[in-house]
């Protein structure tokens, strides 16, 4: 192998080294939790209703497609621009009135693992947002934001059922 070869074969295998090193960096989550007094029945009637979203959702709602596992779903992100964004999420696993879990992204570049859970708590419920970040990008990203977002989002939530 030629001196000129040789080179690019260190400059190849440097760059995938770099990478990887970054994609394997590129690991962020955000989570947020609220206990609301409410049955987690009246917390899914709610978080179902496609529709209802934009009276108290003013972070994330969807744009089109049904709330169904295996479904794909455009979502509008209102960022605190005010520029929305549409995304789009898979609807990877649905569990009536305990789990709505979501995946879309990129992969390798950015990925989002969005998840509602909701627990029984002696007639209240915790409610959780919890969504992992992957992917190049994401090494120099920060989600700040989100998490904030998320926390009021439960806030609006709870406003919403506990009227």
């Amino acid at each position: 192998m030629s001196t000129i070869t040789s080179k690019w074969v260190i400059v190849l295998i440097s760059l995938i080294a770099i990478l990887l090193l970054i994609y394997l960096l590129g690991r962020k989550s955000v989570h947020a939790e609220l206990i609301i007094e409410a049955s987690p029945e009246q917390i899914w009637e709610v978080l179902m209703n496609e529709e209802g979203y934009k009276e108290w959702n003013n972070v994330l709602f969807p744009v089109s497609g049904e709330i169904k596992e295996g479904n794909k779903l455009s979502y509008k992100l209102v960022r605190p621009d005010n520029n929305p964004l549409e995304i789009g999420f898979k609807v990877v696993e649905l569990k009536p009135n305990q789990i709505l879990n979501q995946y879309g992204g990129i992969p390798g570049v950015f990925t989002y693992d969005h998840r509602y859970v909701l627990e029984e708590l002696e007639g209240n419920t915790k409610v959780v947002i919890h969504e992992d970040f992957r992917g190049v990008i994401v090494a120099f990203w920060n989600p700040t934001w989100v998490q904030n977002a998320y926390a009021d989002l439960l806030q609006s939530l709870r406003d919403h059922v506990v009227k």
